[in-house]
């Protein structure tokens, strides 16, 4: 299959979340993503519960389509190899806090003397600059310096945390990707790599465009459970139903509005869309009584009439088998991969991306990668008793 970065060898010095997320986006398009990890130790991910076989669940399903390779870059060997694979790379991604590839002498002044043509990214959490470049942090410190943590939970209420990491994937390494094939579409003009910086707060705060815009224009703070779009409005709102399921109404534009209060039976509420916080607080409880009086098949049975956004809260279990989710591929079987997986995101007409390996054992090409390199069977058994990979 013709895959669109089949030609792009990344190596891939990241561990847990945001920097395997970005290489398993460009391993499903084809490109080689060779794994460095520790001997003996791996990517910290592996040693995660449920297992999937003798690695973690979350760890197989990040690092599919992708190689793994050992080696200790403290050791004055392991360096020397790894600056051999660079030699042959198109893109390295890294995660560490910065200086630390400097500290060990594989920084992206060196690397891009050894391959000018190089694209060095690196993710972290606040980027290479400003006075909090050092400071070690995880998704709910990057919310909260973006000042959206802050906006989320409900009036009156202590913020609280997202169950997915907002500036991890979208911060992090969906911003990874897009500057990564970015440089790539710049070296093809310009023969030259580049290094690519990317930070999650960064990533985090340019989220902020239906919020950020209007504060910078009239300097009025969003206030917790108060926003239209996290619950303050009772067109976008989530209502129990009678057998304790619930409903999610999203029916914030007037023409979405008119046929959900005409589905309840209160044409009456049409006038207040956009009524004043009391009304809304008023309306939502009025609402919540109606919803209450049927289950949540005889609500989605009911709207089936009525083009208006409304939705069933669903569980995993239901979300896995729901057959829009199926259709467009998104949870997959796939024959000689054990497991169940998640799908591609990204629908390519021509060049569609795939899930062609599961996720390496750890240095489960070693031999592989190191004789391409140059080195023999018997000197990579010996870097192998030395603890070099």
């Amino acid at each position: 299959m013709n895959r669109p970065f089949q030609s792009i060898r990344v190596v891939d010095l990241t561990r847990l979340l945001p920097g395997p997320y970005c290489t398993m986006l460009l391993a499903d398009f084809g490109a080689e993503v060779i794994k460095i990890e520790e001997p003996l130790v791996g990517d910290y991910a592996r040693w995660e519960e449920p297992k999937a076989e003798t690695d973690s669940a979350i760890f197989s399903s990040l690092n599919r389509n992708k190689k793994s390779v050992t080696l200790n870059l403290k050791s004055e060997q392991g360096k020397e190899i790894f600056k051999e694979l660079i030699k042959t790379a198109d893109v390295l991604v890294e995660s560490f806090r910065p200086g630390v590839m400097d500290r060990l002498g594989l920084g992206y002044d060196t690397l891009k003397t050894i391959n000018p043509k190089l694209i060095y990214c690196a993710i972290t959490g606040f980027g290479q600059t400003g006075p909090y470049a050092n400071l070690p942090g995880h998704d709910m410190n990057y919310l909260s310096y973006a000042g959206l943590l802050n906006l989320q939970g409900e009036r009156n209420q202590k913020p609280f945390p997202p169950p997915v990491q907002i500036a991890d994937i979208g911060g992090g390494s969906l911003m990874a990707v897009i500057g990564i094939l970015t440089a790539v579409i710049s070296r093809n003009h310009t023969g030259k790599g580049q290094f690519v910086d990317i930070s999650m707060l960064d990533g985090t705060v340019s989220w902020l465009q239906t919020l950020l815009p209007n504060y910078l224009a009239n300097h009025e703070l969003p206030k917790r459970g108060e926003l239209a779009l996290s619950g303050s409005k009772a067109c976008y709102e989530v209502y129990e139903t009678s057998d304790q399921r619930y409903l999610s109404v999203g029916a914030i534009e007037e023409k979405f509005w008119i046929e959900f209060c005409k589905g309840i039976g209160r044409e009456d509420f049409i006038e207040y869309l956009n009524a004043p916080q009391n009304k809304q607080d008023e309306l939502k409880i009025e609402i919540g009584k109606i919803i209450k009086m049927k289950s949540l098949k005889e609500w989605l049975d009911l709207f089936e009439t009525y083009e208006t956004c409304v939705s069933p809260v669903l569980t995993f279990g239901e979300m896995t088998k729901d057959p829009q989710i199926r259709d467009r591929g998104m949870i997959q079987e796939i024959p000689g991969l054990d497991g169940v997986h998640i799908g591609i995101p990204i629908k390519l007409s021509d060049t569609p991306g795939s899930i062609y390996s599961k996720a390496p054992k750890l240095g489960e090409h070693n031999e592989e990668i190191f004789k391409e390199l140059g080195f023999k069977k018997d000197k990579i058994d010996l870097y192998i008793q030395e603890g070099v990979i």
